[in-house]
């Protein structure tokens, strides 16, 4: 394990090389869509319209890339994308990606707290269930506001507040999620489950609005998800009778001043 790296970017390595052969499965499926979806429920872009409206020529960042199937997304809509991820073994997966379906674009292992990038060397950072949970708030946010251009966007999601705060401390990974609140919204910020070695990073919205505002960013949209056909996330730990009333899942939008 790399010593050098901060305790928790360690461990989100580590699980993330383990999980890596079953997101591998999923990856060819994933880079084979025909239009770009949001999170576990795929919610179609276009009914979200999170993302600019023209991504042709724009300068991209994906923070936390994993198989990188939503920069050969964007790259298909003429993007200039670029994907940094923590995992070794995502990446490896990403690049046997890359030559199957004949789309190239830059792929860096590293961490999003610490990017190697020069300032104001994108138009559009993006992250989807990447960097947006696995690193903390307080360091990504920033970071990836140093490397955006003025008016440049940040897109990312997250799992849900509601989804946090409904979730035991003492839960496993696969605990169904209650419906009551479990957890205290006051001084959340870092999640470790007891049956993995994984990090998470939620905080509450109030924090999330600062931060993003300290950072130089001016919030455009919070979208809570919507679970339209009411088919529930395919996870033991979130019900479908859950997502039908709450959000299991949020985007945030913001741009840079």
């Amino acid at each position: 394990m790399t010593t050098d790296l901060p305790e928790h970017v360690q461990r989100n390595r580590a699980e993330w090389d383990n999980w890596a052969a079953d997101f591998a499965e999923r990856a060819p499926g994933q880079w084979a869509a025909s239009q770009i979806t949001w999170g576990e429920l795929h919610i179609p872009e276009a009914d979200i319209q999170a993302l600019p409206a023209s991504l042709d020529g724009l300068d991209v960042i994906e923070l936390g890339c994993g198989t990188a199937y939503v920069s050969s997304w964007l790259a298909r809509r003429g993007a200039k994308p670029v994907g940094i991820d923590n995992s070794p073994k995502q990446i490896e997966t990403a690049l046997a990606m890359q030559a199957r379906f004949g789309i190239e674009f830059p792929l860096l292992l590293g961490n999003a707290e610490e990017l190697p990038f020069d300032d104001a060397s994108f138009d559009l950072a993006v992250s989807e269930y990447g960097a947006s949970i696995w690193c903390d708030p307080y360091k990504w946010i920033p970071e990836a506001a140093r490397v955006l251009r003025p008016g440049g966007q940040l897109v990312y999601l997250v799992n849900s507040l509601l989804m946090a705060l409904c979730s035991s401390p003492d839960d496993l990974s696969d605990t169904p999620l209650g419906n009551c609140l479990q957890r205290p919204l006051f001084g959340m910020h870092r999640f470790a489950w007891t049956d993995d070695d994984a990090v998470e990073f939620p905080i509450p919205h109030g924090e999330m609005i600062r931060v993003l505002r300290e950072a130089g960013f001016e919030i455009e949209q919070l979208i809570e998800l919507p679970d339209p056909a009411g088919k529930g996330i395919h996870s033991p730990r979130i019900p479908a009778d859950w997502t039908r009333q709450w959000p299991a899942e949020e985007i945030w939008v913001a741009r840079k001043r």
